[in-house]
Order: structure tokens, then sequence, then C-alpha cells
């Protein structure tokens, strides 16, 4: 009897297929990249790490979201937020149009008040100028009544009437609030009031008014004109 041949396989073992073995570690490889990823089992996450911009993942987000919403919705959305849209730029314009009102509403008014100080200058200037003719007319009676005075014959008494013309002249100052600044001799020398002209030798004190040259006049508190007066420097009797 002759020995089996070594190269013939013994019945009921399966001969070992070099070629489907390595088909299956492909396959079992391959499944085991899908499994643990393209980067070798590590997390994606992990391996962007925060390089990402945050617009980027707002536009993942948008998309995913826009993915994920039912188109009616979507549609209905997009139709609200035109809306809102529209309205804000209709009160945008609506606003943009009120300060243009406002802005030509404040020029009137500047227009208005230059107007109103044009008025009231040109007010005072005529209420000044009829202030000045009232006094004037009543300043012609007194002309009058010096002018009747003068017209006399010339061996007339004429004090009398020319005493009166003073006394109504005199009225009408007093009517405007003029008072008249005439010191007495002896009194204090006021600088705001009176002009001294030059010192003389007098009874009256040293220092102190000896003469009146020219009276002064005051309205309403105000030096209109300044007395012009003489100062004493004292009797020669006491300079001795």
């Amino acid at each position: 009897m002759s020995e089996p041949d070594a190269s013939e396989t013994p019945e009921g073992t399966d001969e070992p297929d070099s070629d489907a073995d390595a088909t299956a570690d492909a396959d079992d490889a391959e499944a085991s990249t899908d499994a643990a990823g393209p980067t070798g089992g590590a997390d994606l996450d992990d391996v962007i790490g925060d390089d990402v911009p945050d617009d980027a993942d707002v536009g993942e987000d948008l998309v995913e979201r826009v993915a994920d919403t039912d188109p009616e919705e979507l549609a209905t959305e997009i139709s609200s937020l035109r809306m809102r849209v529209d309205t804000l730029e209709s009160e945008l314009a609506n606003r943009a149009e009120r300060v243009e009102e406002l802005e030509e509403k404040f020029k009137r008014k500047q227009a208005d008040f230059q107007n109103y100080k044009k008025r009231m200058k040109k007010r005072r200037e005529q209420e000044k100028e009829r202030a000045t003719e009232d006094l004037v007319e009543r300043l012609l009676d007194v002309r009058d009544n010096l002018k009747r005075a003068l017209e006399q014959d010339e061996d007339a008494d004429i004090r009398d009437g020319i005493e009166a013309t003073l006394r109504q002249f005199d009225d009408e100052l007093d009517r405007e609030n003029v008072e008249v600044v005439e010191p007495n001799p002896g009194a204090e020398v006021d600088p705001q009031r009176h002009e001294v002209l030059l010192r003389v030798e007098s009874d009256q004190p040293a220092g102190t008014v000896a003469e009146v040259h020219r009276p002064g006049y005051e309205m309403a508190g105000k030096v209109i004109r300044t007395a012009q007066v003489t100062v004493s420097e004292g009797s020669a009797d006491g300079d001795e």
C-alpha cells in the first residue's frame, strides 16, 4: 500500500485560503477605521479645537436650523422678518422726516426771535423819541414866556415875569426827576458831583466849597452835569 502524497489534503481538512484571509483582514481594518473615524479614534471637536470662528459656528447652526425647519414654517418666518425690516425702515424714514421738520421749525423760531429783537429796539427808540418830544413841547411854553418878557417896554420891570418863568422851568425839570446840584458855601467837596475850578482865599473852612460858579444837575440818581465850584484855601488870617 502506497503512502499518501504530502501534497494532497486529507479528507475533512480545509485548505487555508490566503486570498480570502487577506480580503477579510482588509475589511476588518476598514471597518475599524470607519468606527474610529479619520483621526484614529479621536473626537472631531477635540481635533478642531477653538480655532473655528464663531461666525462659522453660527453659519452651521443656521444651515442646520434651515434644514430641520419645515419649509412652510420657514417661509412664514422669513415673511415676518421682511415685514419687520419694512417696519423699521418706515420708522427710520419717519424719524428723519421729524428731524427735518424740527430743524425747519427751529430756523423759523430763530428768525422770529431776530425780528422780535428788531421790533423791540425800534419801539425803544420810538419811546425815547416820544419822551424827548413831550419834554420839548412842555419847554416851549417856557420859551414863549421868556420871549414875551423880552418884548415888553425897556422901562418895564420884567423881573417878576422872569422869576415866574424860571419857576415854571424848574417845575418841568422836577417832573423829569431832575435835581439841581448847587452846594452851599462851606459844604464838603464831592468829587462825583462837583468840579473844582480853582482854590481861592475864603472865610469858609479850608478844603470846602467857597462859591458855586455853575450849578450841576442830577437825573434819577445819575449826575448829568457836575457843578463847577471854587474851593477855599482858608482866610489869610487863618494862615498866619
